[in-house]
């Protein structure tokens, strides 16, 4: 329900600010734009689905083979405590853990195309348990929230970016997006927990999310003694190792188990693509919306409005031109890329506003955009809280980015 209005409120805003511009400024012109945008996000939705189509086939194959071997039984086995508490509803065992622990891993790794296939599949998984087929159940909120808090080890690509436009330390960004991701997903767990009902001061609780912060301090403190130059190597290496070893390993673990792990590969894959096929309706309709929307200038309007109330309290603005790229990254991905490279064109890549811009779109993932395709591949239409726990989430990160951004970046 919250999807319908929000999607009529992008078109309406979006006629409303075009229609003012082509009577009171005289642009004929953009009409013709919003049009061609909603052709080119349309095509753009469908390339995506295409796209998605070959890395769901090959990952939804590789899960099968690992829940035939037993491999996820056992990577279930060492989380279990700690899901049993935050997924209550979710029985020990059940091919929704393996699925969850894999799509999360593959986000904190910055790996997005290996983490959406197996969050359609521990989405699916869940589904099987949801008791209402047209509502959201609690366990698939929890899920959602925690891969829109977008928690991420190693920003891969947002370094890459920043290194292509000629940054002088590409890698400087990575402990604030960090400590940005760490905040944003803690903030999704608290409040979700809370509508939920969820005890996180449970003894279990605390010594696994203690236990990661330990973790998160000890990959911190390796990076900073690192060369600068060596982070983004060792970043992407590390990241890529650890993805094709888990690869091998479930393939090994099921041969030496006796399973035919071709046959197993192929069922997987077969289911692969038809949920990608499934996706394609939703992913359009979303991305033309926010297309729309971002065309007819409301997105620069909304700027110039932040920027004229932080003024009016006499509060620093210098970071408000790096908000675009955190408005539109709970929109649209690409949408937030494109933001992050103009900023980075527009104020310089190691100006504050484009390290800033760094640290937004790494802060959080991209809320409307995971809800419409994982959600949408199951056939949720009640969303219920949803979106408001994803958004608070997001939120978080980026008034943590700010903070963090005038710690790091204006010292």
């Amino acid at each position: 329900m919250i999807l319908n209005y929000i999607w009529v409120f992008f078109f309406v805003v979006a006629f409303v600010i075009a229609l003012f511009k082509l009577i009171f400024l005289g642009d004929v012109q953009i009409f013709s734009d919003l049009i061609n945008s909603t052709f080119d996000n349309s095509k753009l939705g469908f390339t995506i689905s295409l796209y998605l189509t070959g890395a769901m086939t090959l990952w939804l194959g590789i899960m099968r083979i690992g829940e035939k071997g037993g491999m996820i039984e056992l990577m279930s086995r060492a989380v279990a405590p700690l899901f049993s508490k935050l997924f209550p509803e979710v029985p020990k065992g059940h091919p929704a853990v393996g699925a969850i622990i894999m799509n999360l891993a593959a986000n904190m790794l910055g790996l997005d195309n290996a983490a959406t296939p197996m969050g359609l599949k521990a989405m699916k998984e869940l589904q099987t348990l949801n008791p209402q087929k047209d509502t959201a159940s609690n366990a698939q909120i929890m899920f959602l929230v925690l891969n829109t808090s977008g928690l991420t080890i190693i920003p891969v690509s947002i370094m890459a970016l920043r290194a292509g436009e000629g940054a002088a330390n590409p890698s400087d960004v990575f402990i604030p997006i960090l400590l940005t991701t760490f905040f944003s997903t803690l903030a999704g767990i608290i409040v979700t927990s809370l509508i939920q009902k969820i005890n996180l001061l449970n003894r279990v609780v605390l010594l696994y999310l203690g236990t990661f912060s330990l973790l998160i301090s000890g990959i911190i403190y390796y990076f900073m003694n690192l060369p600068a130059e060596q982070v983004g190597i060792l970043s992407s290496l590390a990241g890529n190792l650890i993805l094709f070893s888990i690869i091998v390993a479930f393939i090994l673990f099921a041969f030496f188990k006796k399973v035919n792990v071709y046959e197993a590969f192929i069922e997987g894959a077969k289911e692969g693509f038809h949920t990608s096929v499934s996706i394609i309706p939703y992913l359009i309709a979303i991305l033309v919306a926010i297309g729309a929307f971002r065309t007819s200038g409301a997105m620069g309007y909304l700027m110039e409005g932040v920027k004229m109330a932080f003024d009016t309290f006499r509060l620093p603005t210098d970071f408000v031109d790096a908000l675009p790229t955190a408005f539109m990254k709970p929109l649209s991905g690409g949408g937030a890329r494109g933001m992050f490279v103009e900023a980075m064109h527009t104020h310089g890549v190691d100006s504050f506003v484009g390290k800033l811009a760094a640290t937004f779109q790494g802060s959080t993932d991209t809320t409307f955009y995971v809800l419409a395709v994982y959600f949408g591949s199951v056939g949720i239409k009640k969303t219920r809280y949803a979106i408001s726990a994803g958004l608070f989430a997001d939120l978080v990160g980026i008034i943590a980015a700010i903070f963090l951004a005038y710690i790091f970046y204006q010292m």
